[in-house]
């Protein structure tokens, strides 16, 4: 799976004016994250056609990166990340970006950015989901 990173100028309507763009191409956006860091936003999604949200917001003008991610299914209890966590850390495996995009069923998705992400995958194989 793929997330796309937008970083522009931090203001009023950026994200409306992003989440138009991916709406009018019918794109859906799975998880979204956004924080501002020195008058920059930093935007990062989770869609279900990486391609066509990358071409969408190229051509309005956005910088775009789309980098490789890793969803995992995880126990939804305590000290469960911190059991992939200590895998990835014990293969020399860094967690560069972690979000979570569902919570159901005594289970969570958790999005992983790695430094290694093939070797990553070999070492979470058992809890690898959708399309990994």
């Amino acid at each position: 799976m793929k997330q796309i990173t937008i970083v522009a100028d931090d203001k009023v309507g950026l994200l409306a004016d992003i989440s138009y763009i991916l709406g009018k191409a019918r794109v859906n956006i799975e998880a979204i994250t956004v924080d501002v860091h020195g008058g920059k936003a930093v935007i990062i999604l989770s869609v279900k056609d990486e391609a066509k949200a990358a071409k969408m917001l190229a051509a309005s003008g956005y910088k775009i990166m789309e980098e490789e991610v890793l969803v995992v299914k995880v126990k939804d209890e305590p000290g469960e990340l911190s059991k992939i966590s200590e895998r990835l850390k014990k293969e020399g495996i860094n967690i560069l970006n972690l979000y979570i995009i569902s919570r159901e069923n005594g289970y969570s998705l958790d999005v992983l950015k790695v430094d290694k992400p093939k070797k990553a995958k070999a070492v979470l194989a058992d809890c690898l989901v959708k399309g990994c």
